[in-house]
């Protein structure tokens, strides 16, 4: 269960909400919506550990073995399509 606080209760009681957060997460909100999390570096390094690091490239960003690759699969692809035809 993750404890919400607002920043003005976490202004006036930063001590308790930091040892509460060693323990399970801590919603900060500001006008009545979530802002912050403050959480242990346990939690934190678990969830980047699990974060997803895949990124998206371009073909201009593609190394040039790949790219070479994908060119004779497209290549081999038309030369497949051509020939079923009539």
């Amino acid at each position: 269960m993750v404890r919400s606080d607002s920043t003005s209760n976490f202004s006036r009681r930063s001590g308790d909400i930091i040892a509460e957060a060693l323990h399970r997460p801590v919603t900060i909100t500001q006008r009545s919506k979530p802002r912050l999390v403050i959480l242990n570096i346990e939690d934190y390094e678990r969830m980047r550990r699990q974060a997803d690091t895949r990124t998206a490239g371009t073909l201009e960003t593609m190394p040039d073995r790949l790219l070479d690759q994908v060119e004779s699969v497209i290549e081999a692809y038309a030369d497949d399509d051509e020939s079923a035809r009539p």
